[in-house]
């Protein structure tokens, strides 16, 4: 398993567009990736479950990646969220 923390600069938070990118680049790789606030968690590939978490501006959530791709998918992933989010 890897796993990043990171907080959310975007002054809205996770809303649709970033949300869809995060979405988009999840669905590339075999690997569940799971995005953590506090105890609620949501499947970084379900765009519902993911913008149902409310994740606002300055929030810091956990990104975890656990399969065969999770290296590429955990640095993919953390890049999606530094350049959108």
């Amino acid at each position: 398993m890897r796993s990043f923390n990171y907080v959310i600069k975007d002054k809205a938070g996770i809303h649709a567009r970033p949300a869809g990118m995060v979405v988009k680049e999840a669905k590339k790789y075999g690997s569940e990736i799971l995005v953590k606030k506090g105890e609620a968690h949501a499947d970084a590939s379900n765009l519902m479950q993911l913008m149902s978490m409310g994740i606002r501006c300055q929030d810091e959530i956990t990104v975890e990646v656990t399969g065969d791709d999770e290296e590429a998918a955990s640095a993919a992933m953390e890049k999606v969220f530094r350049e959108n989010l």
